[in-house]
């Protein structure tokens, strides 16, 4: 008899412009898991505020969480593992995507504010202002060692910090 194997949620996590999207894809594609791009969770009336500077405040990012954390849980319940991106800053967030039904655990992609700030100064098409990495910097929260997960330096080929995340995670591909 096949023992069962609990779904697992690789939460790519960090401050806009270190990578997430580009990580987690790969990571979805060396994995064969399911990817959902956390920001188009958002309800329009996020996305407007940070379009126009505004930091988003705690009231704003909960119903953002859970739909998130929801996601997860419709993938696990079907026996998905995923891979999905989310800021997730700060421990309050991590542990609301916690409840997820399956195995939550995060890639901390981390880097210093001058490499981040140079990469989101040149990208674009994201609704997401150079304007607002100090606020996201300020509260950012890094991952507690209680915590599952891996914090990766971004200063590499996003190859090479998908590689640091499957060894970091102890995931086979």
């Amino acid at each position: 008899m096949p023992v069962l194997q609990t779904p697992q949620h690789i939460v790519v996590m960090g401050v806009s412009g270190s990578g997430k999207t580009t990580v987690a894809k790969l990571l979805a594609r060396r994995l064969a898991w399911p990817y959902a791009e956390g920001d188009d969770f958002h309800p329009e009336s996020n996305v407007q505020k940070m379009a126009a500077g505004k930091p988003l405040e705690d009231e704003d990012r909960w119903p953002w969480l859970r739909a998130v954390a929801d996601w997860m849980s419709a993938q696990a319940d079907d026996g998905r593992s995923t891979v999905v991106t989310c800021s997730a800053l700060r421990r309050a967030y991590r542990d609301s995507l916690r409840e997820a039904r399956g195995q939550v655990r995060f890639a901390h992609l981390s880097g210093e504010f001058d490499v981040i700030g140079e990469r989101v100064a040149y990208r674009g098409g994201h609704f997401m202002p150079a304007s607002l990495l100090t606020s996201q910097f300020e509260t950012l929260e890094g991952l507690g060692d209680d915590e599952e997960g891996t914090v990766v330096d971004v200063n590499r080929a996003p190859e090479d910090i998908a590689d640091a995340v499957i060894a970091g995670l102890d995931l086979s591909t």
